[in-house]
């Protein structure tokens, strides 16, 4: 190819590129404006980085048990205080916070990955494919979710594993749906005829035509879900039917502390598990929030 006829590819890349770069620059720039989201930002960043770094900054192991200092008050020693068998509360927090996030975030990906899938098969081919993946869907959804939830978890023996199993499988529909939904409004578009008149095979213009276009929703909507799966572990959990002790989660905590004698006597004990939650699910709700502002572009920056 002659150097004149590159021109105007490189002329058109340039153009790409900047386009891109304006695009970002606007998303930034509408993010930034959202106070709540930033901070909510670096305070799950905060989160995050002290549960890697959770065997560097806790002071003694989970396990650990000191049978003369239960439910010691916080102190120099124990700055969260002391749990039922005299274990470090911030230490468990540390693990607790792994195991949490763990669930939330790979039980959202199991999801996700299922309900982008779904949706994107539904929506770009229609028809009887549709109707049928709807009607899955619809079949899930008219079961209450927290009955199945726990009739799931008691019918196989509770495990991390298992949680993030079962939280996958019934977290997809959500997905699937709003896949669907984008999927029918972008396979009309004129760059997706044209990948089909020049005949580029389907599962191509899926994955790398349309599907790039609509994760900013689906971003957005797994950002939301975090934080409920976070959510609905703890109560899974606080039910006794979550997490095993002696491995900690926020839930378990929660659990060991809803005697009533020690929400009496050791009001720290479910304060700090609660609160962790609490700050979480609303980072992540924020977070989730502020993403879907930044990629709307019917609202003004």
């Amino acid at each position: 190819m002659s150097q004149t006829n590159l021109v105007p590819v490189k002329t058109e890349l340039l153009g790409i590129k900047q386009q891109a770069d304006t695009m970002t620059k606007i998303f930034f720039r509408k993010f930034m404006k959202n106070k709540l989201a930033v901070l909510s930002a670096i305070v799950l960043f905060i989160i995050i980085s002290a549960t890697i770094f959770a065997p560097l900054i806790a002071p003694y192991s989970p396990d650990k048990q000191s049978l003369f200092e239960k439910l010691s008050p916080p102190s120099g020693k124990y700055i969260f205080g002391a749990d039922t068998f005299g274990r470090d509360i911030f230490s468990r927090l540390l693990y607790g916070a792994r195991v949490s996030l763990l669930v939330g975030f790979a039980s959202v990906i199991g999801s996700l990955t299922i309900g982008t899938i779904v949706g994107a098969i539904s929506g770009y081919f229609g028809g009887w494919l549709d109707g049928f993946f709807m009607r899955v869907v619809d079949i899930i959804l008219s079961i209450p979710q927290i009955f199945l939830l726990i009739t799931l978890v008691t019918i196989f023996e509770p495990g991390v594993d298992k949680i993030i199993l079962i939280f996958a499988i019934l977290g997809w529909t959500g997905t699937a749906r709003l896949v669907r939904g984008e999927f029918l409004s972008l396979r009309s578009r004129e760059y997706v005829l044209a990948a089909k008149t020049i005949g580029v095979k389907s599962y191509k213009i899926i994955f790398s035509h349309i599907l790039p276009n609509a994760m900013g929703p689906i971003i957005v909507s797994a950002t939301l879900a975090v934080g409920n799966v976070i959510l609905a572990e703890a109560v899974l959990s606080f039910l006794g039917l979550g997490i095993q002790p002696p491995t900690p989660s926020w839930g378990n905590m929660l659990e060991d502390a809803k005697n009533f004698t020690i929400l009496v006597k050791a009001w720290w004990y479910p304060l700090f598990p609660g609160l962790l939650i609490l700050i979480t699910v609303l980072c992540f709700n924020f977070l989730g929030d502020g993403l879907r502002d930044a990629t709307d572009p019917r609202i003004n920056d």
